[in-house]
């Protein structure tokens, strides 16, 4: 594909662009999650952990706290709170006995994935617009923004 040269002017204008709404979409991101953690009965960072052990699978409390960015030490009031709910057993690990991970309930979470419906629907219906590479583009950006935030989280909880 060829690309043109942009001249600074337009590179920085498009760059004001980007964060504008790079901020109006984290803003309804965390509003959503929020809205869904709160129809859960759950607190948003509950509710996010709840997603990566759905995503990644069983993991002992420090795992969490690495790949959350989460403090360890909040980290076991979390899994309190969440086996409370019944969205989290600890298990046993056969291997090693002292480790003890933490896995979600699949029906419960599963339960909650109707308040999702509807935004399944709309995302859908918004990826359309886009071709695949347009898609491929926007998936390495997200990824590559994730890790970025992530390191990020770690920074700002070890200070």
């Amino acid at each position: 594909m060829a690309t043109r040269a942009i001249a600074p002017s337009e590179r920085k204008r498009v760059l004001e662009v980007l964060a504008r709404v790079g901020r109006e979409n984290s803003d309804a991101t965390v509003l959503f999650h929020s809205t869904i953690a709160s129809l859960m009965d759950l607190h948003p960072t509950d509710y996010k952990t709840l997603g990566i052990l759905e995503r990644l699978g069983a993991m002992s409390a420090g795992e969490i706290a690495r790949h959350s960015g989460l403090a360890t030490a909040s980290v076991s009031d979390l899994i309190d709170r969440l086996e409370r709910k019944g969205f989290v057993r600890r298990a046993h690990d056969p291997a090693d006995r002292r480790r003890v991970p933490v896995e979600p309930v699949l029906d419960r979470v599963a339960a909650s994935r109707e308040l999702f419906a509807s935004t399944r629907r709309s995302l859908a219906l918004l990826f359309e617009r886009y071709s695949s590479r347009d898609l491929a583009v926007i998936a390495y950006l997200l990824g590559r923004n994730a890790e970025r935030l992530r390191e990020e989280t770690r920074k700002l909880s070890s200070e």
